[in-house]
């Protein structure tokens, strides 16, 4: 029996954190193993905002390095960049026939990078939930891992397909929303209110998968909690409980375990011992990906052999699409 399909992808814009590892990484590795997987580096969406020409460039070998030195196998999976496979771009414009203004009003990650780049609301920052639609659709996946911030956009594709099927035919598979049930909000260090994010102003946001042992020990000692004293999961105490939950994500330890592990311990003495269970578990990643990022030609020839199977499958739908709206 064939295996069912999904996809998913990240932009190539600053370094990974361990947020994307636990909500999307981790998530994929497992998955590949029983899917057929499609793993995409989402360069289009990333020039929505402004970019340097060179370091976009090594941002999506970084991010492809990244993708395999997690564990995303390139012979089970099909890694491949966006914009070297044209059929997204060319979808995009079809679905954008269908799509309502109305439709990417209400999307709330829209207000937020607005905000966020006031001076340059283009029209691709208001749009790119369309081609998001268009990424997602091309491969006919089952199933959309993501995190809970684009749920909203993979609403939006589900509507966007069923709108295309109503009016041209049953062209597309209408896909499912996969979300981790656990970590799949990984919250700031400096602020557990937010999101931890790598487009964060500051640095003290996120833990970088790359941070060195030190930077992680001095970010980890500098995470906001309250003015308790007891280390127990509270999710009314932000700070903390964001905090336990990376414990529990990395040690592999139950609620009940952490709790009595630190039971009359001070948030001094947990924090010390956090960082020594993240700097462990990404030691052997920091590895494996030390050593990729040097072979640039072996990356390149990942990425390209990617392209080629992520087409084949691409033009596919493509075609179907085509005929359907009288364009074949």
């Amino acid at each position: 029996m064939a295996k069912s399909r999904i996809l998913s992808g990240i932009q190539p814009t600053n370094i990974l954190h361990i947020g994307n590892y636990v909500g999307a990484l981790q998530q994929w590795v497992t998955l590949q193993q029983t899917h057929d997987a499609f793993f995409c580096i989402v360069d289009l969406h990333a020039i929505t905002v402004k970019q340097d020409p060179k370091q976009l460039h090594d941002n999506i070998r970084q991010l492809a390095a990244m993708y395999i030195a997690a564990g995303i196998d390139p012979k089970q999976s099909t890694i491949f960049v966006q914009s070297r496979v044209s059929a997204h771009a060319e979808l995009g414009w079809v679905l954008n026939t269908l799509a309502k203004v109305s439709d990417l009003e209400r999307m709330t990650q829209f207000k937020d990078k607005s905000a966020q780049h006031h001076e340059n609301i283009n029209v691709g920052l208001f749009d790119y939930p369309v081609l998001m639609a268009a990424d997602i659709l091309l491969y006919q996946p089952e199933i959309v891992p993501v995190g809970d911030d684009q749920s909203q956009h993979v609403e939006l594709t589900r509507t966007l397909a069923q709108r295309f099927n109503k009016q041209f035919g049953d062209v597309f598979h209408v896909p499912k929303l996969q979300l981790r049930k656990e970590g799949a909000r990984i919250m700031a260090l400096d602020d557990p209110t937010k999101k931890m994010s790598k487009s964060a102003g500051s640095n003290a946001n996120y833990i970088a998968l790359t941070d060195s042992a030190d930077v992680i020990r001095k970010k980890i000692r500098r995470a906001v909690t309250d003015s308790g004293s007891q280390v127990v999961f509270d999710p009314k105490r932000a700070g903390l409980y964001n905090l336990l939950t990376l414990y529990r994500i990395f040690s592999g330890m139950t609620e009940a375990a952490i709790e009595k592990k630190f039971a009359g311990a001070k948030y001094g003495d947990f924090k010390a011992d956090l960082a020594e269970v993240i700097i462990t578990a990404l030691s052997p990643l920091q590895e494996r990906y030390a050593a990729l990022i040097k072979d640039e030609k072996h990356i390149e020839a990942i990425l390209d052999d990617g392209a080629k199977r992520a087409q084949a499958v691409a033009e596919v739908t493509l075609k179907k699409v085509y005929d359907a709206v009288g364009l074949g």
